[in-house]
Formats: C-alpha cells, sequence, structure tokens
C-alpha cells in the first residue's frame, strides 16, 4: 500500500471519530456551477441535482425561500434560476411568538434559537440577481396572500411546526409536476415540528418524502 494511501486512511479515520467523512462527489458529471465554501455540501449538492432535472424536464414556475435568515441557501438558488423569479419570505426579526408557543405547548422544541440577527438589507447584498428578488417580510401565510404564482423549486426552512405545515399547504398546490421542495430540519431532534408537519402534510395528500443526509436533516418531497 502506498503511502499516500496510509496517509489518507488515517486522515479517514481521524475525521470520522469527529463525524466526518471524506467521500468521491459526482465527478462524472459537470455541477451547474462551483459550490461554494460550505460544509452543508449534500444539501447543496443535491439542490444542483434538483436544479439539473428541472431545466432539462423543463418544468416551468418560479422559486421561493420560507426561512431565508441570512440568504446564504436563497443565494444558491438566485445564483441557479438566475432567470425566474425568487421570493423571500422571513420575518426578517426571528420566530414570531405565536408559532413559538405552538411549539412549547406540543413539546416540539423550546423555539429560543435566535435568528434577528438579519435584515433585508443583507440578504439582498448577497444576490448575484438581485432585480429577480421579491421580498415578502412578516408572518407567514399572511405574506402570501394574493400571490398567484406557481413554482419549480421551494425551500421551506421556517424551522417550526406551524409555518412549515403552511408552508407545505400553500406552496405543494402550486408546485409543477417535476418541481421540488426541501423541508429542512425534517431529521433534527432538536426542531420535531419540522418532522412532524411533513409527516402529517404527507399522509393526508396520500404523498412520499426523501430524506437525506445533510447537516440539517433535509427532506425532499417531489411532483
Amino acid at each position: 500500500m502506498s503511502a499516500s494511501r496510509i496517509l489518507f486512511q488515517k486522515a479517514a479515520r481521524a475525521f470520522s471519530a469527529k463525524g466526518l467523512y471524506f467521500t468521491k462527489s459526482l465527478n462524472y458529471k459537470a455541477a451547474p456551477a462551483p459550490l461554494p465554501p460550505n460544509l452543508d455540501y449534500v444539501r447543496y449538492a443535491t439542490l444542483g441535482l434538483c436544479f439539473q432535472e428541472i431545466m432539462a424536464n423543463k418544468v416551468p414556475g418560479n422559486v421561493a425561500e420560507l426561512g431565508v435568515y441570512q440568504g446564504d441557501f436563497a443565494k444558491r438558488l438566485n445564483q441557479l434560476f438566475a432567470d425566474r423569479t425568487l421570493y423571500l419570505f422571513d420575518t426578517f426579526a426571528g420566530f414570531d411568538h405565536a408559532d413559538v408557543a405552538t411549539e412549547k405547548s406540543s413539546g416540539f422544541s423550546t423555539g429560543e434559537q435566535n435568528f434577528a440577527n438579519t435584515s433585508v438589507e443583507l440578504v439582498l447584498s448577497k444576490m448575484p440577481h438581485r432585480p429577480q428578488c421579491v421580498v415578502k417580510q412578516g408572518f407567514f401565510p399572511a405574506t402570501a396572500a394574493g400571490l398567484d404564482d406557481t413554482f419549480c423549486f421551494v425551500s421551506l426552512d421556517a424551522d417550526l411546526y406551524d409555518p412549515i405545515i403552511e408552508g407545505l399547504r400553500f406552496f405543494y398546490p402550486r408546485l409543477s409536476p417535476g418541481g421540488y421542495i426541501f423541508v429542512h430540519d425534517f431529521s433534527n431532534d432538536e426542531y420535531k415540528g419540522a418532522r412532524q408537519a411533513v409527516l402529517e402534510f404527507c399522509a393526508a395528500q396520500g404523498i412520499g418524502y426523501m430524506p437525506i443526509p445533510d447537516s440539517g436533516g433535509t427532506a425532499v418531497i417531489s411532483k
């Protein structure tokens, strides 16, 4: 065995002990654009593959994210779907008290994590195609009132049960065939309401979902 191979195996064992792993990427398939230096490779790479399927199948519709926070995932959406409108739904002030109340009463989470360190200006400053962005600031689903559109891709990253279940109820009927919804935190034990929302909605609609092993435990729903 070569010295380089031995060194690689030692490094791989050291990293795996910390829950980190070396793996090959899709080196036989060109990425739609260089991935950002982000530890959440699985989520970003899965998005890239879904984007390629959407484009190859000519799936119509625009793009949305519910739960934008500081806009890093939205930036990637804006980069990939450069010619489509990107709706940005967020309070831009952290969790709403009404949603937190549901979390606590249902035992889903404490709802105490602070996501208020963001702003519309910060998020928009990261967007490579800023004119394509439509900001929907405030309490969801009130911020979606009157929105008549279809979608090819939606990211639900609102963490809590109420906005996620409302997001599924709003966006799935408006999702084009061949489109995808990513629900972040599905497998995150710190936000059990996300999983509950997906299970309830999918059971009611008779549809399936696919969990992926990204850092937040995303579930992918397709149509």
